[in-house]
């Protein structure tokens, strides 16, 4: 992840870039309930230190202290400078970079005029147009159980698509602490999903609703994503059943 960390509480002369990546984090915190905030990152810190390893009212304490940290609406931008409200606060940009960064280098191999392209960073993948020969892109998620074993499926072109799952980063040994925190409790997400694939029309987009849709379960992250356009979700719960968009299956290989 990509942490930023101003013990001032004030970045000036911020770049472009980090300004647009922010001010979508903000937007998307609105957007998803409060889901996806970019200001967990000292939950982050407080979890990889060990607190797995204390009490639960000892981690109880730590969590609602830190909580006070926490919140998108914390920050406030002016013009090309960056503002925290509260002393210590600190943002993590692991969950919007990696499809951010996508999208840039979609731009840049378009600007030398390719037509057909899929840029791939670590899952988070985004297409320009089809494949040369006219065919469409094809994607699959796989069985984290068994990763010869493919679930589903997907097919596209000029889209982009992302998944966050609870199966691969943990911070304890036990696995009962994974690595996507629910910002609005400052534990792990306990939603009842196990994976959530958002497809969407950059990777930017599809990055951030794949965690926040993650934290807010099948039903309410469904809710959300019904309610946004070019945005569809596959999503995967506990007990291995599918929940799927109004308009996922057109691009689910039969």
């Amino acid at each position: 992840s990509v942490s930023i960390l101003n013990q001032n509480g004030i970045l000036e002369n911020a770049p472009k870039e980090l300004i647009e990546i922010i001010s979508l984090s903000k937007e998307y915190n609105e957007k998803t309930m409060g889901a996806f905030d970019i200001t967990v990152d000292p939950l982050l810190k407080l979890w990889s230190e060990g607190l797995w390893e204390e009490s639960k009212e000892v981690q109880q304490q730590k969590v609602s202290e830190t909580l006070k940290l926490v919140g998108s609406d914390k920050i406030i931008i002016e013009g090309s400078t960056i503002k925290f409200a509260v002393p210590g606060m600190s943002v993590t940009l692991g969950g919007i970079a990696k499809g951010y960064i996508v999208d840039k280098v979609i731009d840049v191999i378009k600007s030398y005029g390719v037509k057909n392209a899929l840029v791939n960073a670590g899952g988070d993948i985004a297409t320009l147009g089809s494949k040369p020969d006219g065919e469409l892109w094809s994607v699959s998620l796989e069985n984290p159980d068994n990763t010869s074993e493919k679930i589903v499926e997907f097919a596209f072109a000029n889209k982009a698509i992302a998944t966050s799952g609870n199966y691969y980063r943990y911070f304890d040994p036990t696995k009962e602490a994974h690595h996507i925190i629910d910002p609005r409790t400052g534990y792990s997400a306990d939603s009842g999903c196990i994976s959530s694939t958002i497809i969407a029309d950059n990777a930017t987009i599809a990055d951030i609703l794949a965690t926040a849709v993650f934290v807010l379960g099948p039903q309410d992250g469904l809710k959300v994503v019904e309610g946004l356009d070019n945005v569809e979700a596959f999503i995967i719960d506990e007990e291995k059943n599918f929940h799927k968009s109004s308009g996922i299956d057109k691009y689910i290989v039969k």
